[in-house]
């Protein structure tokens, strides 16, 4: 039998869903959701987060938003991970890291824009001292 070709229409809205899906998976609480009602247990579904590594790639990765998903995608793979997330204090801990991460980076990137610029800034000359020279 052969393989069934996907139209362009197809592609676009598979990758469309497929992109939404995968930054969902940057919310401990969405994750949460997944292992309470059993879905980090199914085969299926674990094989589709194997699946989706390929948004790694920078090709694909370059469409995301939220790349903290690709760290908790890469978690997901460890059933160790998939099992803990059932717990809500879990997913609480992991969303207060993540915040935690974000405000450093938002610290220290306005700390570096802000040296970046001043680097950028033409030397201004002192005045001169002494009168203003006549015309």
């Amino acid at each position: 039998m052969a393989g069934v070709m996907e139209t362009e229409e197809q592609s676009r809205s598979r990758f469309q869903s497929e992109l939404e899906f995968i930054q969902c998976l940057a919310n401990p609480n969405y994750l949460n959701f997944l292992a309470q009602r059993g879905f980090l247990r199914e085969r299926p579904f674990i094989n589709y987060l194997k699946y989706l590594l390929y948004w790694k790639e920078p090709e694909y990765a370059k469409f995301l938003k939220y790349p903290h998903c690709l760290h908790m995608l890469e978690l997901l793979q460890y059933e160790h991970f998939r099992k803990e997330l059932v717990n809500a204090q879990c997913a609480k801990f992991i969303d207060e890291q993540q915040l935690l991460h974000w405000q450093h980076y938002s610290r220290k990137r306005t700390r570096m824009q802000q040296a970046l610029a001043e680097q950028q800034q033409p030397q201004q000359q002192p005045p001169p001292h002494g009168n203003a020279p006549a015309k």
